[in-house]
């Protein structure tokens, strides 16, 4: 019978130089397989005698395991020995700077809109909302237009088609205004609101877009008059611009809702290049406002002779180019994601007039 302490001193150092899986599995078939070397030991065991088979039977298995064992022991060193190498080869080095993640942020329009309505909120104003699309009534007829005022015609509003049933062609909001005229008709005074939202208009250019925001504001009352408006609106003007005070005049205008009516101006110097309020010799129209138009109240089920108010409007995104410097109004619609990364604010700055709003 064949050497066994030689043969397995051979599969052993054969084991034990296999450099690859694939080398010692060779290594493997050689010795247990079907017509490895052992396993011929192990099929020659049937033509020896009982008392043989006793002798060789055991030293052979022992063979068999040993072998079986050392087999198992190396292949599990090489692998390990792979996977190390592979590792090694297909590593990421985090070391390195992670890929830069683009953040979300504040656009200036809802900035400016949330500044305005904390410091409206602190001086008690509440917040109201109307619909986009309005009929004739809240959008023109209820705020005293006549038939024929501009804002009635195509070329300034946005109608939708006629309704198959009644005829009526709502429009596209021109203003907030219904707003006032709902919250009028559905509450009963004292009223002292804010009413923000999208308004649209036919027009665009640097300074107007078919779709805007406006913050209107609306108190009525017993008693009230512009003296109170102009408190208000200067007051408003100071703390949203983060002044101590604010130089303003106001020139007679005309709205159909309002009587008498103004436009609000601030003091400002536009000479250097840069706008700064309260000083030099210029002028900057800001918002307009008035005392509410008697036909209004009317209109809206209030008594005149009872009762008094005033009204202004003006628009959140020509403030929010105002405040923070921005050249060109058309950009806010245009979803440039590098433009916003600009003017962006963090979504963790909540406006408070406490410890500042922007």
């Amino acid at each position: 019978m064949t050497d066994l302490a030689t043969l397995e001193l051979e599969l052993i150092n054969a084991i034990g130089g296999a450099e690859t899986v694939a080398s010692l599995e060779e290594v493997r078939v050689a010795a247990l397989g079907k017509s490895g070397s052992v396993s011929g030991l192990l099929k020659g065991m049937g033509a020896l005698s009982p008392d043989q088979r006793r002798e060789q039977g055991p030293i052979i298995n022992g063979l068999r395991d040993r072998v079986a064992s050392a087999i198992a022991a190396r292949k599990a060193n090489l692998e390990a020995a792979e996977l190390d190498a592979r590792l090694l080869a297909e590593r990421i080095d985090l070391t390195l700077p992670a890929r830069p993640r683009r953040k979300g942020g504040v656009h200036p329009t809802m900035q400016v809109m949330d500044e305005m309505i904390a410091v409206f909120a602190e001086m008690g104003f509440a917040v109201a909302e109307g619909p986009d699309i309005e009929d004739d009534f809240h959008n023109f007829t209820a705020l005293n237009f006549p038939p024929k005022h501009p804002a009635r015609e195509m070329h300034d509003t946005f109608f939708l088609k006629p309704d198959p049933e009644t005829g009526e062609r709502k429009v596209l909001r021109t203003h907030t205004s219904p707003v006032q005229v709902r919250t009028m008709m559905s509450q009963k005074p004292p009223i002292r609101i804010i009413a923000p939202g999208r308004t649209f208009r036919k027009d665009s250019d640097a300074t107007h877009t078919p779709m805007f925001h406006q913050i209107e504001g609306l108190v009525i009352d017993r008693g009230i008059n512009m003296g109170h408006l102009k408190t208000t609106l200067e007051i408003f003007i100071a703390r949203f611009f983060e002044l101590d005070a604010v130089q303003a005049r106001f020139r007679p205008h005309h709205f159909p809702f309002t009587e008498p009516s103004a436009e609000m101006d601030i003091r400002c110097d536009r000479s250097g290049g840069k706008l700064v309020f309260n000083s030099g010799d210029d002028w900057l129209e800001i918002l307009g406002c008035g005392m509410v138009h008697p036909n209004v109240l009317i209109n809206c089920g209030l008594d005149p002779d009872e009762y008094q108010g005033f009204a202004f409007g003006m628009g959140v995104d020509r403030l929010a180019m105002l405040k923070y410097g921005v050249p060109d109004l058309r950009p806010m619609f245009e979803a440039d994601t590098r433009w916003l990364a600009h003017y962006g604010f963090s979504a963790f700055a909540a406006p408070n007039p406490a410890s500042g709003l922007s």
